[in-house]
């Protein structure tokens, strides 16, 4: 299905309009259900900054480092946001962030204001912040010790900032030295009384050494400075030291002196305010040049109209949420909804800038976009799941836009991305993700991308010998036995393999849309091989395997629970693995002994408390008891007591790590009553929806019908009968060409 993309122009124009013309009820509002605190605790690593729909930039609050009383605690593997509920420490707003991530990175050009003596070091002018208060677009605080109340909103690329201070001198520090990633080299300069520039270097996500980058900023105030400089705080005490506000630890360089680089700088303004003065503060960010940066500041946001910009922001927000309307259930379950779709509209995030300059994946020269945006913030392993279905069944623009970014970043490094940050692979994770999710949405009708250059990227990896193969480096026994054998202590073997399949499987359906039917026979036949791991004989599970063909000895399924190391399997164990081939489900059943004995050990897991609802391989689980006829019900009975158990409209109201987005489009998916259960399958499971009616609007750019009512009605337990567009639907899976086709589907209880 091709489109032609929407102009910027025109998307601001709707959002304008939209935003008053169809929300008449407050609650009517999907906005007035998000709540942006869920998630910011718990592991759940989400955070509750200002940020747009796919922002480039999010102001977030920062409070992983803080004094003795308030210090951030890395041994409880908080320490990959720059937020978390349980922490009151605030030490400024960074400007780009990752939400929902499972490894350090970014969280840098902090905004900071205090008032009194300047101090560079964040143990000492850190604050403890409250009445905390957060929207989809909104975010603000009060810090007592300096009595400053704060207030931030975003457009795409430029955050805004309003501090209101008391009578005295009152300061702005941006801080260059603090932040979550592992690089610090940066520099700044003070270009006059109302504009600071400068670089910060990112990179090293997963503490992988991955190719660093600098992203950009240019800050301007809305009053001049009285007074400005900069500094670069020293690791220790030192008699170079020419001033200290902190004991001689860091050189402290006065207004005559305007610009520095190196690690642990940064740069303030100080002004004489009058009691409840406000200032201003906008921060354009890029990762091309700050001349970019600039560009983006004044294209973006020209003056310094708080209110505005709060409310074309939300508008924003009401645009991309109102892609869903909700009717039935209680708020706290609307909140559930909402929050969630919320969260997934915040990765993968635009990358380009006004002027569609990008960085080149894996490079440092400057990609063009023309049309659409390049997109960034890839974490596949997760999203291949269930994220991308979603997006292609509601967003199917933006899912689009992230399809022709995948192509291009393979144009341009020679490989399809893996966990792909801002054009650089940190190849974190297992498997060949992107495959999948290209060939679902390729298979469900967006197939405006190239076509032929996306299925040699995919043959290539497929195909590669190990020494030569980015994606899958221990592919040549794979394709020589068909599994990959296990060979040390903790080698994830099992979990390397299983990818493969799916992905393969997913090449198979590829090259049998595309008419290459040897290569289709021959992937297909791969993706089968994963039978080589289940051992029928003592556990009847899938178990890692040595080179000889015999299995590993020393085997506890067990092992790997709570991200534990196990042999063979990465952040899971072999019961968290061992339905993870949703590609042949019926040859899974045949392995182990029938139907009866595959739905008696599905539901062993959920009895005997094995399924984890937090990580990502058996998040299918559940709707697999949809292929045995008869037992659907179960389906229906653990997914509402998952939803019910591990999604609360409270900070910790996500079951763990988001994965940008993932555990968000799963619970989204399961109140609507629909899952994809393998991706390259074009079949959507059914399950019980949480409300009474659920409308999706269609973009009728690219799918036929209109909108799609989901409808549930009855006083039974469990479903007794579907019906769609007045006919009974006979199967627990409906194809998403019927659902795109529109009209009503009605699941009577």
């Amino acid at each position: 299905m091709t489109s032609k993309y929407p102009t910027t122009l025109l998307i601001i124009a709707i959002l304008l309009f939209l935003g008053k013309a169809v929300f008449s009820q407050e609650k009517d509002n999907p906005v007035d259900y998000v709540n942006p605190f869920i998630g910011t605790t718990n592991f759940g690593t989400t955070n509750p900054g200002a940020v747009v729909p796919q922002g480039m930039v999010s102001v977030v609050p920062f409070n992983v480092s803080g004094s003795d009383e308030n210090k951030w605690d890395k041994d409880k593997r908080w320490w990959s946001t720059p937020y978390s509920w349980d922490n009151s420490y605030f030490t400024g707003y960074s400007h780009v962030n990752l939400s929902g991530v499972g490894c350090p990175e970014l969280g840098v050009i902090l905004l900071m204001p205090t008032t009194g003596k300047v101090t560079a070091d964040n143990r000492e002018y850190g604050a403890m912040m409250s009445k905390q208060k957060a929207s989809p677009g909104a975010y603000g605080n009060y810090l007592k010790k300096y009595n400053i109340a704060t207030e931030v909103t975003a457009s795409q690329r430029v955050g805004l900032s309003k501090f209101k201070y008391p009578a005295g001198k009152s300061n702005i520090l941006i801080d260059l030295g603090t932040g979550l990633t592992n690089e610090s080299g940066a520099a700044v300069r003070v270009v006059n009384n109302q504009e600071i520039e400068g670089w910060r270097m990112t990179g090293t996500f997963c503490y992988n050494d991955g190719t660093e980058r600098p992203v950009y900023f240019v800050a301007r105030f809305s009053k001049p400075a009285d007074s400005f400089g900069v500094w670069k705080k020293m690791p220790e005490m030192s008699a170079e030291a020419s001033w200290s506000a902190t004991s001689g630890k860091f050189k402290y360089y006065e207004q005559y002196q305007t610009q520095m680089a190196g690690d642990s700088i940064g740069a303030w303004m100080t002004f004489d305010t009058e009691a409840g003065e406000e200032i201003m503060v906008k921060v354009g960010v890029s990762y091309v040049s700050i001349d970019n940066a600039r560009l983006n500041l004044e294209t973006e946001m020209s003056g310094f109209d708080f209110e505005k910009t709060a409310d074309n922001a939300r508008k924003q927000w009401e645009y991309a949420l109102s892609r869903i309307f909700v009717k039935g259930g209680t708020d706290d379950q609307k909140t559930i909804f909402y929050s969630a779709l919320y969260h997934m509209q915040i990765h993968p995030n635009v990358l380009n800038d006004v002027n569609g300059q990008y960085p080149l994946m894996d490079s440092f020269g400057i990609g063009e976009v023309k049309e659409g945006n390049r997109y960034t913030v890839f974490s596949l392993w997760d999203t291949y799941r269930n994220y991308h279905q979603l997006m292609t069944l509601a967003y199917p623009q933006q899912q689009l836009d992230m399809l022709r970014s995948m192509v291009d970043m393979y144009k341009e490094s020679g490989w399809l991305p893996k966990w792909e940050l801002n054009s650089t692979e940190t190849l974190v994770m297992e498997g060949d993700p992107a495959i999948p999710v290209i060939v679902d949405s390729y298979l469900k009708g967006l197939d405006d991308f190239d076509v032929e250059a996306t299925y040699a990227a995919m043959f290539k990896s497929a195909t590669t010998k190990g020494s030569e193969n980015k994606l899958r480096p221990d592919i040549d026994f794979y394709l020589e036995k068909g599994y990959v054998p296990y060979t040390e202590e903790f080698d994830n073997s099992v979990s390397h393999a299983l990818e493969y399949y799916i992905a393969d499987w997913n090449l198979a359906q590829f090259a049998k849309a595309l008419g290459k039917e040897d290569d289709h026979k021959r992937f297909l036949a791969q993706s089968l091989r994963y039978s080589e791991y289940f051992d029928k004989e003592e556990y009847q599970m899938i178990r890692p395997k040595l080179k000889d063909g015999s299995f590993y000895t020393d085997f506890d399924p067990k092992q790997g629970e709570n991200f534990e190391p196990s042999p063979g399997f990465h952040e899971g164990n072999a019961y968290q693995y061992t339905f993870c081939v949703p590609h042949d489900i019926p040859g899974l059943m045949k392995l182990m002994g029938g139907k009866k004995k595959f739905v008696s050990k599905l539901q062993s897991i959920f009895d005997e408390g094995h399924y984890d609802m937090a990580n990502e391989p058996d998040i299918h689980y559940p709707w697999l008891f949809n292929f045995v006829k008869g037992e659907e019900w179960r389906a229906q009975k653990e997914v509402n007591r998952l939803i019910a158990t591990y999604y609360k409209n409270a900070p910790d109201g996500l079951p763990g790590n988001d994965d940008c987005g993932t555990l968000s489009a799963w619970v989204v998916f399961g109140m609507m009553g629909l899952y994809p259960v393998c991706p390259g399958n074009t079949n959507y499971a059914i399950s019980q929806p949480v409300f009474d009616e659920i409308e999706i609007k269609l973009d009728q750019n690219f799918y036929p019908g209109e909108k799609l009512l989901i409808k549930k009605n009855g006083s039974n337990q469990y479903i007794s009968k579907v019906i769609k567009n007045g006919k009974k639907h006979n199967r627990y899976f409906i194809n998403h060409s019927e659902l795109v086709k529109g009209g009503e589907l009605e699941i009577i209880k």
